[in-house]
């Protein structure tokens, strides 16, 4: 399976995240991939294991994205574009094997695909200010 489409399995399960009590977690995770059945068991324990990364991530990801989307706080974005922020953002800074400017094309993708007009330009708009101003994160890998 390409990395893109297991970036939008990945940014599928945030999204659903949204919407489910956390004790649902597991639950919600199975019955994901009982709709997806072609899904390869390797692929399958990467989608997993990277979602769960992110989760542990959240707060921090969500901090960094709270200083550089100036004027929009993370409670009025979008679900959809917040969990298209939340897989670049880590992939931007927990993931060594993505560029920061593949993270930010493929979160532009992934708006184009899942969110509004306005959001690609918003997405890109926000993720290079946060790719261009933080060098590295202090946060642990």
């Amino acid at each position: 399976m390409s990395r893109r489409k297991i970036r939008e399995h990945i940014f599928t399960l945030l999204f659903q995240k949204e919407f489910a009590r956390s004790s649902e977690e597991q639950e919600r995770i199975d019955l994901y991939f009982e709709q997806h059945p072609n899904i390869k068991e390797e692929d399958k324990e990467f989608i997993i294991n990277e979602f769960k990364n992110i989760t542990q991530k959240l707060s921090e990801i969500d901090d960094l994205l709270s200083q550089y989307s100036i004027g929009w706080k993370i409670e009025r974005m979008s679900r959809v574009d917040l969990s298209i922020f939340r897989v670049a953002i880590y992939e931007m800074y927990y993931d060594e094997d993505v560029p920061k400017s593949v993270a930010i094309n493929e979160a532009v993708e992934l708006a184009k695909k899942y969110s509004s007009d306005e959001a690609p330009a918003f997405i890109n708009g926000v993720l290079g200010k946060i790719a261009s101003s933080v060098k590295e994160v202090d946060y642990e890998k």
